[in-house]
């Protein structure tokens, strides 16, 4: 190269570093809706209430519970429960909670949430009911589905969807990734002896997939995922990736046909710019308009764990971030 082509390639370069937002730009990937009053949160699962507003429920607390009336001012509305059911002590000392789904169905709020402790696969899935999904109103049924450290998965993460009057459950996390089993529409737990289907992993160990969420769009089932790891602030790499099926049940692929359980997955969003480790995802349904809830850890805040709202259009048949 020549030196007059090499200052022009090093001015090049200092120009583009000069650039305001270019390495955001460069993502792709848009913002965050911007919100305020208690933005805390993780693992975040939204609803909009029948009776008007909305609630979103948390890892944190005994379920942590933000409410607001229009998505972008939450205030902190304390838990779910006052004090933790009993049984909850028997996965972890302090019967701590995490990752909870929210529905509706049959008149009722459904709240799914799990009890673990950080390590082990020795797990369970719990549920609890409620007449208007608000904080404090929650009644507790147990043990939805449990694992053990014989077992090949983890029972935690879960997330719902129904299916021509059949009731699935989504969860797992590492120990080979994402799996799911039918559960009883009457008591919302799993049917005695149903098949554990295998969904989705990776061909690494420790099988870094976890915090599955399933939506039907059209014809397709899309399925969300968090891959690599999350709750080290800064340091986190969780990000989301989606593949369809033309099943419930799977198999999921991405656009390249390849499956994710051999590691395939189309990457919806990733850490840029402030927006580090977005991930812990679900997806809400506000007025015909589709929404991914996810947590992301603040750079300019100490990496605390804060919400992230943004719209999801569908292009060609697959989700993208707005």
């Amino acid at each position: 190269m020549s030196v007059r082509r090499a200052i022009t390639a090093v001015g090049a370069a200092l120009l583009l570093a000069l650039l305001p937002n270019t390495a955001q730009a460069s993502t792709g990937y848009p913002d965050p809706q911007p919100i305020t009053g208690q933005q805390i949160i993780h693992d975040p699962t939204v609803i909009r209430l029948k009776s008007g507003g909305y609630v979103a429920y948390s890892t944190g607390g005994v379920i942590g519970a933000r409410t607001s009336k229009d998505t972008k001012r939450w205030d902190d509305a304390g838990n779910a429960f006052a004090t933790p059911p009993s049984w909850w002590f028997e996965y972890n000392d302090t019967g701590d909670p995490w990752a909870p789904d929210i529905s509706y169905r049959a008149g009722r709020y459904w709240l799914y949430y799990a009890v673990s402790s950080w390590g082990t696969n020795h797990s369970a899935i719990g549920v609890a009911t409620s007449r208007t999904g608000l904080p404090g109103t929650w009644t507790d049924h147990g043990k939805v589905f449990s694992s053990e450290t014989t077992d090949t998965w983890n029972a935690i993460d879960p997330a719902i969807i129904e299916d021509r009057g059949r009731l699935w459950m989504s969860f797992g996390s590492y120990w080979t990734g994402i799996r799911m089993i039918e559960l009883n529409p009457v008591t919302g737990k799993a049917l005695p002896g149903a098949d554990v289907h295998h969904l989705a992993t990776r061909p690494d160990a420790p099988y870094a997939v976890e915090g599955p969420y399933i939506v039907r769009h059209g014809r397709y089932y899309y399925l969300f995922a968090s891959y690599d790891a999350c709750c080290s602030g800064v340091n986190s790499t969780y990000r989301i990736k989606v593949g369809r099926s033309t099943s419930v049940t799977g198999p999921y692929v991405d656009r390249t046909g390849k499956s994710l359980l051999e590691g395939g997955g189309d990457l919806l969003l990733e850490g840029h710019g402030r927006y580090i480790g977005t991930g812990g995802q679900s997806v809400f349904r506000d007025r015909g308009q589709d929404w991914l809830a996810y947590h992301y850890y603040d750079a300019e805040d100490n990496g605390t764990p804060k919400l992230g709202l943004n719209r999801l259009a569908w292009v060609h048949h697959w989700p993208v971030v707005k």
